[in-house]
């Protein structure tokens, strides 16, 4: 056991927030693991119950353990690990860790580019664009929310039925023949809104990882992608080679 140490600058709750990730990132607790209660951390470490909740409250907010009314406190799933090595999709990606990928397509239509997409995709104000928000699942569970837009004239006839049974990239190869030549991402930190985390199926006060994505064939820019990744879900590596 390790003890708290009450002369220690650190606060007791936050030592005991340490102690808990250790031991979840070392595996002593894996997924969906149940927690000893509060009474049982308190006996441990012999500290209050407020210590032990301010503890509790920080680990799901950072999204290491989750709740269930009247049956205690569980591990959560381990992030997925995503290395930004070369050009992935979600789909290989999901299927490369044995998870089952799928999309529900919860709106699509056609609209008119504002200037402000006319600058994103860099496309004439006058171009009509596909957009439409997807829920990407593994196993069924959701892990990033996304709104994606696309040039009409460059994908002909897409349909949402088509987005919800086929990889989208697929869709791309296959039925209208593109060649990819790179992919550009930007990340940043955000705050999760109230029906982002409704559709996540999250707690709001677990921070998300916004993703905007410009997919090129050659020198044009054929997708724009705002996604809101799960902040407990997901962990991105860039190796920085010499």
């Amino acid at each position: 056991m390790t003890l708290l140490s009450k002369d220690n600058k650190i606060p007791l709750y936050y030592q005991l927030y340490d102690i808990i990730v250790n031991q979840i990132e070392s595996r002593v607790y894996n997924e969906h693991d149940k927690l000893p209660s509060e009474r049982e951390l308190c006996d441990e470490y012999d500290i209050s119950r407020a210590t032990v909740r301010k503890a509790m409250n920080e680990l799901e907010k950072k999204g290491y353990i989750y709740k269930k009314h009247g049956k205690g406190i569980f591990v959560s799933d381990h992030a997925f690990k995503q290395d930004l090595l070369e050009f992935y999709s979600f789909t290989e990606e999901m299927k490369k860790i044995g998870k089952e990928p799928s999309s529900e397509v919860i709106d699509f239509g056609i609209v008119d580019t504002t200037e402000k997409l006319s600058r994103k995709l860099n496309c004439h104000i006058e171009s009509r664009l596909y957009k439409f928000t997807r829920i990407r699942l593994a196993d069924n569970e959701p892990m990033m929310l996304e709104t994606t837009y696309l040039p009409q004239e460059r994908f002909p006839s897409l349909t949402n039925e088509e987005l919800e049974n086929k990889a989208m990239y697929d869709i791309f190869r296959d039925k209208y023949g593109v060649t990819f030549s790179k992919a550009e991402e930007r990340f940043r930190p955000v705050i999760t809104r109230k029906n982002e985390a409704e559709l996540l199926d999250i707690n709001k006060k677990i921070p998300s990882m916004m993703i905007e994505r410009y997919t090129y064939e050659k020198d044009n820019i054929i997708e724009y992608t705002v996604g809101i990744a799960r902040g407990d879900k997901f962990e991105f590596r860039v190796i920085l080679k010499k």
